[in-house]
């Protein structure tokens, strides 16, 4: 799960994930969504590819970019999880 927390430490990231969760969209598309170089839209797809959240389809000159199914359930769970244990009281544990 730490390539999944380190590639969601980056704004651009996060943002980059929430427009994907809407549509597919190629490296120009969110270089205008972004208002960012392609150098640096690419950048941080490649840190989103190699932590396996996104994946690509080819289209003519194109990379179409989505998020990869499954991609968060396991982050899910143990943010639900977390989230959960935050609103009870926990037993304090004796020095």
């Amino acid at each position: 799960m730490g390539p999944v927390l380190d590639a969601l430490a980056d704004p651009m990231r996060r943002r980059i994930l929430t427009a994907l969760a809407a549509e597919e969209l190629c490296t120009t598309h969110l270089q205008t969504i972004l208002a960012a170089k392609q150098t640096l839209v690419s950048h941080h797809l490649r840190i989103l590819r190699d932590a396996g959240l996104v994946l690509t389809a080819p289209c003519g000159r194109f990379t179409y970019y989505r998020l990869a199914p499954g991609a968060f359930d396991d982050l899910s769970g143990v943010l639900h999880d977390l989230a959960g244990a935050s609103h009870r009281p926990a037993p304090r544990r004796a020095c």
